[in-house]
């Protein structure tokens, strides 16, 4: 069977479009099982951390950018969120710090949409 250059560019193409909407559904929460901190605020740290982070973001996406709730798990790490109400989707980044609170990981990840 000969694979010509038109049925590779379908092939292609209709994968690229699969995997591209695959990019953009819903994902799970990256913190499930974390719990809310309800006992105190975040480390002076890790606020200047959350500050700078969003000021590095996008302006478009700045604009819209708030903090989030403030979480712990079970290992002494903790997370705060930053939520981003963006042409009708919500994006939240989570930053991940470990025990001494120095940023770890950032999770990017939208959980929906805002309206219909």
């Amino acid at each position: 069977m000969k694979l010509t250059r038109f049925t590779f560019c379908i092939l292609l193409v209709s994968s690229v479009c699969w995997t591209g909407c695959e990019m953009f559904a819903n994902h799970t929460d990256p913190i499930a099982g974390w719990q809310l901190e309800f006992s105190g605020q975040p480390d002076p740290a890790m606020e200047k951390d959350y500050q700078d982070y969003v000021q590095a973001l996008p302006p478009e996406e700045r604009k819209y950018a708030g903090m989030g709730n403030y979480y712990k798990d079970g290992t002494g790490q903790h997370a705060l969120v930053v939520e981003v109400a963006l042409n009708g989707t919500w994006w939240y980044h989570v930053l991940i710090y470990d025990k001494e609170n120095k940023r770890i990981k950032v999770i990017k990840y939208s959980p929906g949409g805002y309206r219909s």
